[in-house]
């Protein structure tokens, strides 16, 4: 079975004094992006794996579904995956996620992102209620 790595965001907040090292794991920030889209008008859902769809129907809340984070050469690259509201506009609410992400991430962590990719994965329609 391959191990799975870990690999911390160093963090050095700006005028900060050498008082030790910042570290954040990279689930914090999937937390903190997944929130921070779901929060967009038009966003239905994010997408998740099968696994977090088991866990979320045995009554566990997953909040960082749908992100991916990478970091390469010290930057930052987010992608997120949702599903949309029928009737909004794809790329309103597509820029509109990558700036609430991009300013969540950067007010909280004081990280700057190089990329927030937004891949909309499918539409939500509204039910319909049957009268009886």
């Amino acid at each position: 079975m391959a191990e799975k790595t870990v690999s911390y965001v160093q963090m050095k907040p700006k005028g900060a004094h050498d008082l030790g090292n910042i570290q954040v794991a990279p689930e914090v920030l999937e937390i903190i992006a997944s929130i921070a889209a779901t929060d967009i008008e038009g966003v239905a859902s994010m997408r998740g794996t099968f696994t977090s769809g088991v866990a979320e129907r045995l009554g566990k809340k997953v909040h960082g579904k749908g992100v991916k984070t990478e970091l390469v050469d010290d930057e930052l690259m987010i992608d997120i995956y949702c599903v949309i509201n029928y009737g909004v506009s794809i790329p309103k609410t597509a820029l509109k996620i990558q700036e609430q992400v991009r300013q969540t991430l950067l007010n909280m962590t004081s990280l700057q992102t190089q990329e927030v990719n937004v891949h909309i994965t499918g539409v939500q329609f509204e039910t319909q209620h049957v009268v009886e």
